[in-house]
Parts: structure tokens; sequence; C-alpha cells
């Protein structure tokens, strides 16, 4: 079952990443986490709709693609949300990657995004909706979140995990990243201000649809050391969850 579940998964991100060209090339993703690189363009060119960008980071040189932006050799770019796609063939430029970042957003770096507005970004009209493209900014407050009568923090789920695992669990939090339409759910990132870093971030698996930016109230089933193979593992996930707005 799992093994149907991340062929799924994995076809999904391959043909939502990237809009036409992107569907219709040939390559395998490498099942790693979302990765965000700052760094210096050393090539670049368009292809239909996107951008296509040589990085050096100062540790390594990667090649990205993302939503088209305005960019020249020189620049400094920051890539969020990659998720890497090897033996990449790009019909529309006619070239195979060996390696290739599909990212959610490349913006010039420090310029605070382009195509942005309350931080999602911003695709062209039709454009399939992008795994990993909307995401809160990182200096949303979040002192005024409360938890809810008979809930949990975000710290309190983590470091209470083990005797919460298989029960269910109320939480209020701030919506920081949506991730749409992955097997049938929409995949949330919630802070609410508590924990440590690795310990300040809950995902939760709903069906409702919500914004980055909401402060909602989500109940659902808790569970640890979820393993979806091909790298996708969570040490803590809150699934089929409901959710109301506040």
């Amino acid at each position: 079952m799992y093994k149907i579940i991340i062929i799924v998964m994995t076809l999904t991100l391959g043909r939502f990443a990237m809009g036409a060209d992107m569907c219709a090339a040939e390559g395998e993703m490498s099942g790693k986490a979302e990765s965000s690189f700052v760094g210096t363009v050393l090539a670049t060119t368009n292809a239909s709709r996107y951008t296509y960008v040589q990085v050096n980071t100062g540790k390594e040189t990667i090649w990205a693609a993302g939503p088209v932006f305005e960019v020249k050799v020189g620049d400094s770019v920051s890539v969020e949300g990659g998720m890497l796609a090897k033996n990449f063939q790009s019909k529309a430029l006619n070239r195979k990657f060996e390696e290739l970042y599909l990212a959610g957003s490349i913006t010039q770096a420090g310029s605070g995004g382009v195509n942005q507005s309350n931080g999602a970004v911003k695709l062209p009209s039709g454009h399939p909706a992008v795994p990993g493209m909307v995401r809160a900014a990182t200096s949303t407050a979040m002192e005024s979140i409360q938890k809810p009568d008979g809930g949990k923090t975000v710290a309190e789920v983590w470091a209470g995990k083990t005797d919460l695992a298989g029960k269910v669990v109320v939480v209020r939090a701030k919506v920081v990243k949506v991730t749409p339409k992955i097997m049938g759910l929409n995949w949330l990132h919630l802070r609410d201000g508590t924990g440590p870093e690795g310990a300040n971030d809950l995902v939760v698996t709903t069906k409702a649809e919500v914004r980055v930016g909401d402060v909602v109230t989500v109940s659902g089933t808790l569970n640890t050391n979820k393993d979806f193979g091909s790298g996708y593992k969570y040490d803590v996930i809150l699934e089929d969850a409901t959710v109301v707005a506040k």
C-alpha cells in the first residue's frame, strides 16, 4: 500500500511542480526534503513561463527552475522550496539536467520576493497548484495565539508525542505553509510560537482548504514516526484533521 502511495506522490510532485514543460519532462524525484539556497547566478535562460538559473552557493553549483522572473548573470538570488529532480529532460530547452531543483520560487536575494502578496507566490493565470509554493513570511508574530480549551500547544504536542500517539489532539496555530492536493489531501505546517527549533512546527493533513496566515483550530489523530517511504518521514503528524478558522 505504501509503495502505491509513494508512486502517486512522486507522480503528483513531478507533474504539478512546474507546469507544461515540466509535466512533459522525464526524470525522477530524489525523495529528499525541500531545500533552499542563496547564491550568485552563473547562467540563466527562460523556457515558456519558467526561468532556469545556474547558481553558485559558495559550496556548490546547482541548477534550479521556478516561475519566470527577471534575472541576469551576477545577480544574487534565493531559491525557495526546491525539490531535487534527477535526470530531468526539458523538452522546451532540448536539454537534460543531471540534477535540477524544481523551486516554489526564485527571487532576488534580499528583495522580499517578486510576484508575491501576503507571503504567497503568484503564478501565471491558469497555472496548476505547485507543492510547497505558498509560505508565510518568517517574521509573522504569533504571540497572541492562545491554546484552545482542552487542547495543546505545538510544543506540548512534541513533548508529549509518545503518550498522545493514536489519540485525537486539538491545536490552535497559524498556517505557515500549504502543500495542496497530495494524495487527495492538503498538507499544512502550523506554528504557534512555542517550542524550540525542530519542535516548533506541526504537520497536519486535511481536506479543508486554508490560506497561509490563517489562524486555525485543528483536530485530528496524532501519529508518530510515520514513514511514507522515499524520505517522506514525519516524527509527528496530525492526520485527517478537521479545521476551523478563527
